[in-house]
């Protein structure tokens, strides 16, 4: 691959797009592709649709162009590549970056430390959730010369994958939020989520990077201990008392915590820690407090694994309500893991609210299995949509309600008629 030609292009171009649908004049367009598509179809599209050039890894398009010879730029792999020039784009920039990974909370965390570091700081940051093998080079390449620091959220839902985005990234710094029970299937487990997880803190220990700890997380610690070439600043979860938020949830105070101390630790004061603190206003059905016309709202199913759940049923367990409401979704992606799981939650869910309303086949084959043990009104629906029917014919109100479940089951629907 000519990295060179590739990097002149890039520095040359209005920015990067994978998206042929939506040129912008000027934009370096990758052709990706998938099990069910081919960017490479569309690169001559793109080139007429105002893309300055097109990288392509099919031989027959540019020998099918010969026009076209000088604005296509063949490679072996396009994402390889496009993850080769977000790689040189980094070193060039030469810019402090802190990688964001963990099990929950690791949007939050980003937009808090991204908030707070822009305090001293021209930040870049990933938008929404753009954390994967395609989404941290995007985030990368839209980083400019003005960037003065880098804040970068990795996902993952396999062991090597944050080895790889780090590779990419290059991180001076890192956050893991926790180790909870998300992606099971695809890590392999319990054990296989610390591994998969900690290769955040293995690129840190080799590279002479530093990461943010709190002192109450034992496996987190733990993980430190394992490295002992690993630079640490550790915190705690007391930092975090005193800075008001626009976040529901006590276990948001760890966002909190981890932003609070990123901010002490680059010298940012206090009072505008807190300032940029209180500028962040959830959205995207992340623990977000919605107050409707006929009920109050917890909104958090964007996403859901175990340790979520148990952290959202702990908290609306503590918040004071005459009628308390769950309306629960699946937990996708758990694996041979997954009736277990469901099984306890409803175990621990009986004990918080007297009426439940579970969405999804894996909450109904849990019910079936422990429903001599509960002692709630439940309402079964095997979709959204479903719930979405029962709930016109039956409303709800005057009723603290919890919707917490899995992106995959879109609980979100299910707010115009709460």
């Amino acid at each position: 691959m000519d990295l060179e030609r590739l990097y002149t292009a890039f520095t040359n171009s209005a920015g990067v797009t994978t998206d042929s649908r939506k040129i912008e004049a000027g934009s370096l367009f990758f052709a990706l592709h998938g099990a069910s598509f081919d960017g490479n179809n569309f690169a001559i599209a793109a080139l007429e649709q105002g893309a300055s050039t097109a990288v392509i890894d099919r031989e027959d398009v540019l020998q099918a162009n010969p026009d076209y010879a000088d604005r296509l730029i063949l490679v072996e792999d396009t994402l390889q590549a496009l993850q080769a020039l977000a790689r040189e784009h980094r070193r060039e920039l030469a810019m402090p970056i802190i990688a964001i990974a963990g099990s929950n909370g690791k949007t939050t965390t980003k937009e808090l430390v991204s908030r707070v570091l822009a305090e001293r700081f021209e930040v870049t940051t990933t938008k929404g959730n753009l954390n994967n093998h395609i989404g941290v080079p995007l985030t990368l390449l839209s980083m400019t010369n003005d960037t003065e620091f880098g804040v970068v959220e990795m996902g993952a839902s396999a062991q090597h994958e944050i080895e790889l985005l780090c590779s990419i990234a290059e991180p001076n710094y890192g956050i893991l939020t926790n180790i909870g029970l998300s992606h099971l299937e695809g890590f392999g487990g319990v054990e296989g989520i610390r591994k998969g997880k900690g290769e955040l803190f293995d690129y840190l220990d080799e590279n002479g990077g530093r990461a943010f700890v709190p002192q109450e997380d034992a496996t987190l610690c733990d993980m430190v201990v394992e490295r002992e070439d690993l630079a640490v600043e550790y915190y705690t979860r007391t930092i975090a008392e005193g800075f008001k938020s626009n976040l529901t949830g006590e276990y948001n105070r760890y966002n909190i915590a981890a932003a609070v101390a990123v901010g002490r630790y680059f010298d940012i004061a206090d009072e505008r820690i807190a300032e940029a603190i209180l500028s962040f206003t959830p959205d995207n059905n992340r623990s977000q407090a919605v107050k409707t016309e006929h009920n109050s709202l917890v909104v958090d199913c964007y996403n859901a694994n175990p340790s979520s759940m148990e952290v959202a049923l702990d908290n609306i367990a503590t918040m004071e309500a005459e009628d308390k409401v769950l309306i629960l979704g699946d937990m996708l992606e758990l694996g041979e893991w997954s009736a277990e799981a469901h099984q306890n939650i409803l175990r621990k869910a009986d004990k918080v609210a007297e009426r439940i309303i579970l969405v999804g086949k894996e909450f109904a084959a849990a019910h079936a299995i422990v429903n001599d043990e509960l002692e709630s009104s439940y309402s079964l629906y095997p979709s959204t949509a479903e719930a979405l029917g029962a709930l016109e014919n039956s409303p709800i109100c005057g009723a603290l309600i919890l919707l917490k479940g899995s992106r995959g089951i879109a609980l979100e629907k299910l707010i115009e008629k709460l």
